[in-house]
């Protein structure tokens, strides 16, 4: 007969969307997923099928996390342009922390069906908000009225990376917080 499991599957999770987030797929060894999630390699193994499937569950999870958290900031504000304004404070905020999403990108580009599946389903969902965030935004004036909505979502998406990409490479608050100052004045 089996044991039960005596560990939390979530908190063991968010323990692995550390370790991915800060050394990635290929940096991160089952002994550095196993002391962070205070399991044996065994549990491991048993729980989530191995260290790509590990990996898999935890972009999902990050995934879905992230997106949540962009959301609330979007839908925070009856102004539309406010909630992406406080998206875009939150991203400079949290700049500083590796992003999963980015990482996972960099290191398997299209390469693998599962992961551009789990980026894809999560950035449907942000596009889908921030789009018509953006939407409301050019019918109160607050950004130029011939702005192709999709074109800024693309365009809003991109500086989101870039924000999080200098953050790594050492940028200041204040250069962050230009960035995502300049990114939406170029909307307006």
């Amino acid at each position: 007969m089996a044991r039960p499991k005596e560990f939390e599957i979530d908190v063991a999770l968010d323990a692995a969307v550390e370790v991915f987030r800060e050394h990635g797929f290929a940096g991160t060894s089952a002994q550095m997923l196993t002391a962070a999630m205070k399991i044996g390699k065994q549990s491991l193994y048993d729980t989530f099928g191995g260290k790509w499937q590990l990996y898999c569950a935890a972009l999902k999870r990050y995934s879905t996390t992230e997106t949540a958290a962009h959301l609330a900031m979007l839908r925070g504000s009856p102004e539309a342009i406010i909630g992406i304004e406080q998206m875009l404070e939150r991203v400079v905020l949290e700049a500083h922390r590796p992003c999963l999403g980015i990482s996972s990108i960099s290191e398997f580009s299209g390469d693998h069906e599962e992961l551009v599946s789990i980026r894809e389903s999560a950035g449907q969902t942000l596009r889908t908000a921030l789009l018509s965030n953006i939407g409301k935004a050019i019918v109160a004036q607050d950004l130029a009225v011939d702005l192709d909505p999709e074109t800024a979502v693309s365009f809003l998406l991109a500086n989101v990376a870039a924000i999080r990409i200098a953050a790594r490479g050492g940028a200041s608050q204040e250069e962050l917080s230009a960035l995502a100052h300049l990114s939406l004045k170029a909307l307006r």
